[in-house]
């Protein structure tokens, strides 16, 4: 008898530091970061609350700055 769960993969997200991130997380961005399509630059040391994450361990979605729907990548990001 087979489970639904045994064909689910587990999606580790873990910021630049190796410290393993959860829906609901806060995160400091450790560099400035462009965001495509507007003029606006996210500043480093900018903190971010309430992260959301993806199906991918590389990318969380946030709201920032007035800004909903933010893609960012873990490899800018640190746990707050």
């Amino acid at each position: 008898m087979e489970t639904e769960n045994e064909d689910e993969e587990v999606v580790i997200t873990k910021d630049a530091h190796g410290n393993v991130l959860a829906n609901g997380d806060n995160i400091i961005i450790i560099k400035d970061l462009k965001v495509k399509g507007t003029s606006v630059t996210l500043k480093g040391g900018t903190k971010i609350k309430n992260i959301r994450l993806t199906d991918d361990e590389e990318l969380i979605e946030c709201n920032a700055d007035g800004m909903k729907g933010l893609v960012l990548r873990t490899e800018f990001l640190k746990k707050a």
